[in-house]
């Protein structure tokens, strides 16, 4: 059971990784921030289609990751 935990909690890692940096940053880093990204439109825009659904799915994908991550404490010795 330990084994099966730490292999799905393994792959939501790497997927969860994977959405993350899939999605499109709202600024240019810090230069953004600053006021050096002139295009960014202050940061903020609607999310549409696959990148909203990206985004509910890297949302998804986080909180699978934290009940299995909870499980497997549950699940191991000495808990």
């Amino acid at each position: 059971m330990r084994t099966f935990l730490g292999v799905v909690e393994m792959a939501l890692a790497v997927l969860v990784v994977g959405g993350v940096l899939l999605q499109t940053p709202k600024a240019s880093g810090l230069g953004g921030t600053i006021g050096g990204g002139g295009d960014s439109g202050g940061g903020y825009r609607t999310k549409r289609g696959l990148e909203r659904n990206l985004f509910y799915t890297t949302i998804g994908l986080v909180v699978l990751f934290v009940v299995v991550s909870l499980i497997y404490v549950r699940v191991s010795p000495g808990a």
